[in-house]
């Protein structure tokens, strides 16, 4: 069903979102984190929104097992329900860029074409994605949540990495490989990052013209 056959229309702020990123004195941007259970996805997110916070940059975590406290918490893990899980959640992160902010989307999301759903939803420079590397053997040997113990027993079914496979990002803006840089390292290699492709900086003022195109 059609926008126009619902009968809803997109109704416009009067804040622009070049506002909101001068009032942060940040770019928005999300950043997406994919990688095998246990690769160090949500540790890393976290430490990241702890350093920016210190900084003084706006952010906020989405983290895959959060979401389906509340929002999504009506779907289970077969290919069906990841996509619509991260659609969903892809969604959220448009909103919060659209808000000024830098969100970080921690969530396996093991096909390559569902990450290419969520991509599509933003302009190429607002989406970052990471690759959260390590092993599966590595991923195994941790097993912070005791789900991979579960899974060779079989009491978890589509199980990425043991029945479910993983599609490995092709070309990610960012590599993290877990199993050779400490979690600080990891840190100050994304934030080197969001540097040098001018995330963190100041947006420059708007010149006239765009103010009238914003408020037409």
């Amino acid at each position: 069903m059609s926008k126009e056959e619902r009968n809803i229309t997109w109704q416009q702020s009067s804040l622009s979102r070049h506002a909101r990123e001068l009032h942060n004195g940040h770019r928005s941007r999300a950043l997406w984190f994919t990688g095998l259970s246990g690769a160090g996805k949500s540790s890393l997110a976290f430490a990241l929104e702890q350093h920016l916070h210190g900084r003084g940059v706006r952010c906020y975590v989405l983290d895959g097992d959060n979401v389906r406290h509340g929002l999504n918490r009506d779907l289970g893990f077969t290919s069906e329900d990841r996509q619509e899980n991260l659609r969903r959640i892809g969604e959220v992160a448009k909103l919060m860029v659209d808000a000024g902010l830098l969100v970080l989307s921690a969530f396996i999301s093991p096909h390559a074409q569902d990450r290419e759903m969520v991509r599509q939803l933003f302009e190429p420079e607002d989406f970052i994605e990471i690759y959260v590397q390590c092993s599966i053997e590595e991923c195994e040997r941790r097993d912070p949540k005791g789900l991979y113990k579960k899974a060779r027993c079989g009491d978890i079914p589509h199980f990425t990495g043991i029945s479910a496979p993983y599609d490995v990002p092709e070309d990610p803006s960012l590599i993290i490989d877990t199993e050779q840089l400490p979690l600080d390292g990891a840190v100050q290699k994304i934030v080197q990052y969001l540097e040098l492709t001018g995330a963190l900086q100041l947006p420059l003022a708007p010149t006239t013209s765009q103010i009238q195109s914003e408020y037409v």
